[in-house]
C-alpha cells in the first residue's frame, strides 16, 4: 500500500479511530491492532510475502529467548550466527541471486566460455532490506546484552512490522522502538497536530518536488545521448532533488504517522544538502542506515582505530556494502566506492568531524566559506547520484562525460522553469527550518493562526495542483 494512494487515505483514518477510540483502554489490544493493520498494509502489495516477515520475526523472537537462557559463549555465538544466516540468507536469495548468477556468467564470457545460467523469476519483496536490518539489530543487541529479550510476542511482531516505517524506514533499533510498545500511550492533540504537519511536508516533498523532478529526470536519463551537456546537468540536478524529496518525504510521512499513534521514531534526514563536506552529508543522509552500518559493521571492524590501511579498508567496506545494500547492480557498488573516495581524505586529515553543528547556526545566511563548501559538496553529490540513477556503469560514465563536454555551455533543451522556482522555494523553507527535526516544525509558529493556516492551505493547494497524473512509486521501495 502506497502512502500516496486512495487506499492509504482510507486505511489510515480507520486504523486511527479504532486505535484511539475503540481499543484505547487495552494496551495489548492496541498492539494487536497495529500488528493486524501492519500485515494488511504489507499484504496489500502481495499477501504471499507476509510469510517471510512473519518467519523472520518468529526466528529472531525465538533466538532472543534462547539467548536469555544460554550462558555458554560458544552456543550464544552460534545462535547469533543462526539469526544472521537466516535473515541475510533470505535477503541474499531474493535480492541478489540473479545478480550473482549473471555476474558469474559475464565473468566467464570474458575468457570465451559461454554458460547457460539457471536464473529464476524472483520478485523482490518490498521492504525486505529494511525489516531484515531492523530485526537483526534486536538479535545483535540481545547477544551483546545491550537489550533484554522480550517475552511479549505481540509487541515484537508489532516492532518488526510497524506499518508507518515497514517498507522504507527509518530502520529503527529495538532499543528505541520496542520499549514503546510496552508503555501505555495517551492521546495528545498536540502530537497529532505535529504529526499531521510532518505528514503534510512529506507529501509536499514527494508529490510536488520528487514526482515532478522525476518526470524530467527520467526523460533526460532515458535519452541522455540526445541531449547537450547543460541538459544532462539539469537532469542530474533534478534527480538529486528527486531522490531527496522522495526518500526524505517518505521518512517524514512515516515519522509523522507514527506520532499519530503515540510513537517517536528517530530522525532520518537532517537537511543533508546543506552539508559542508561529505562526512557531514553522511551524518545527515539516511541516518538510520548510516548509524546501523557504523554500529554493527564499522566499529566491530575496528572503526577508525589502527593504522592508515585499517582506516581506508574499513571505510571502503562500509561504503561499498552500503552501496550493495541499495541494489543488485554494479552501479550501486561504484556509487558507494566513489563516496568512500570522497570521505577518505577527510578521515586521514582528521577533518571528518569538523562540522557537527548546524551550518550558519548564529546567522540567517552562510558566510562565503560555508557557501562554497556547501556548493562543492552538493556538486560532488550530484556526480555520485548519476551512478545511482544510471542503468549501467557505462551509461553513468557516458552521462558524466556528456556533462563535462563543450555542450555544457549551450542553453538547456529542457527548461522546467516552474519546477525550478518550486525547488528554490522548497529549499528556502528547508533553510529556514534547518535547526528543527523537519522544516515546518516551528515554521510561522509565532505568527497568527490565520497566517499559519494560510501557509498550510497553500502547501495543500500546491500538492493538488502539481500532483502527477501517474502515481509514482517511492524510489526506496525497490530496496
Amino acid at each position: 500500500m502506497l502512502f500516496n494512494s486512495i487506499d492509504f487515505a482510507l486505511f489510515l483514518p480507520i486504523v486511527f479511530v479504532t486505535y484511539w477510540f475503540v481499543v484505547q483502554k487495552r494496551l495489548k489490544f492496541q498492539n494487536a491492532l497495529l500488528v493486524i493493520a501492519s500485515y494488511v498494509f504489507y499484504g496489500w502489495w502481495d499477501y504471499r510475502f507476509l510469510s517471510l516477515i512473519i518467519f523472520s520475526s518468529l526466528v529472531d523472537y525465538t533466538i532472543g529467548k534462547q539467548l536469555k537462557k544460554e550462558k555458554i559463549p560458544s552456543k550464544r555465538k552460534l545462535l547469533l550466527w543462526l539469526s544472521i544466516i537466516v535473515n541475510l540468507g533470505l535477503l541474499g536469495f531474493f535480492k541478489y541471486y540473479n545478480f550473482f548468477v549473471d555476474s558469474f556468467v559475464e565473468a566467464f564470457s570474458l575468457f570465451g566460455n559461454k554458460i547457460t545460467p539457471n536464473t529464476l523469476n524472483i520478485i523482490l519483496p518490498v521492504g525486505i532490506s529494511f525489516y531484515t536490518f531492523q530485526t537483526l539489530s534486536y538479535t545483535i543487541d540481545v547477544y551483546k546484552k545491550h537489550l533484554k529479550p522480550t517475552d511479549d510476542i505481540i509487541s515484537f511482531l508489532a516492532f518488526v512490522s510497524f506499518f508507518p516505517q515497514l517498507v522504507a524506514g527509518p530502520i529503527e533499533r529495538a532499543s528505541n522502538l520496542l520499549p514503546q510498545f510496552y508503555r501505555k500511550r495517551e492521546f495528545h492533540y498536540s502530537k497529532v497536530v505535529d504529526g499531521c504537519k510532518q505528514i503534510l511536508w512529506g507529501f509536499f516533498k514527494k508529490i510536488v518536488i520528487a514526482d515532478n523532478c522525476a518526470t524530467y529526470a527520467n526523460t533526460i536519463f532515458n535519452n541522455s545521448e540526445d541531449y547537450s551537456g547543460s541538459t544532462l546537468l539539469v537532469g542530474a540536478v533534478l534527480f538529486t532533488f528527486q531522490i531527496y524529496g522522495d526518500f526524505s518525504g517518505y521518512s517524514d510521512i512515516a515519522i509523522g504517522t507514527s506520532r499519530l499513534f503515540g510513537f517517536n521514531l528517530k530522525q532520518n534526514f537532517a537537511f543533508p544538502y546543506f552539508s559542508r563536506d561529505i562526512a557531514e552529508f553522511w551524518r545527515r543522509w539516511h541516518i538510520s542506515l548510516s548509524t546501523w552500518f557504523r554500529d554493527y559493521l564499522y566499529i566491530p571492524l575496528g572503526g577508525s582505530r589502527g593504522g592508515i590501511w585499517t582506516k581506508v579498508r574499513n571505510t571502503f567496506i562500509i561504503f561499498i556494502v552500503s552501496g550493495f545494500w541499495h541494489g543488485a547492480n554494479w552501479t550501486f557498488v561504484v556509487w558507494g566506492g566513489l563516496n568512500a573516495l570522497y570521505f577518505i581524505p577527510l578521515l586521514l586529515a582528521k577533518k571528518n568531524r569538523s562540522h557537527l553543528n548546524v551550518v550558519a547556526q548564529n546567522s540567517n545566511l552562510p558566510n562565503f566559506k560555508e557557501f562554497t563548501s556547501m556548493l562543492l559538496t552538493f556538486g560532488l553529490t550530484v556526480i555520485t547520484w548519476v551512478f545511482f540513477r544510471a542503468e549501467t556503469i557505462g551509461h553513468a560514465l557516458s552521462y558524466i562525460k556528456g556533462i563535462f563536454s563543450v555542450s555544457i555551455l549551450k542553453i538547456p533543451e529542457v527548461r522546467p522553469t516552474n519546477l525550478l522556482v518550486l525547488i528554490v522555494l522548497f529549499m528556502s523553507v528547508e533553510w529556514i527550518g534547518r535547526k528543527q527535526e523537519y522544516a515546518i516544525e516551528t515554521f510561522w509558529l509565532k505568527k497568527t493562526r490565520g497566517l499559519r493556516w494560510a501557509f498550510y492551505m497553500i502547501v495543500i493547494a500546491l500538492i493538488f495542483i502539481f500532483s502527477s497524473e501517474s502515481q509514482q512509486d517511492f524510489i526506496y521501495f525497490q530496496f
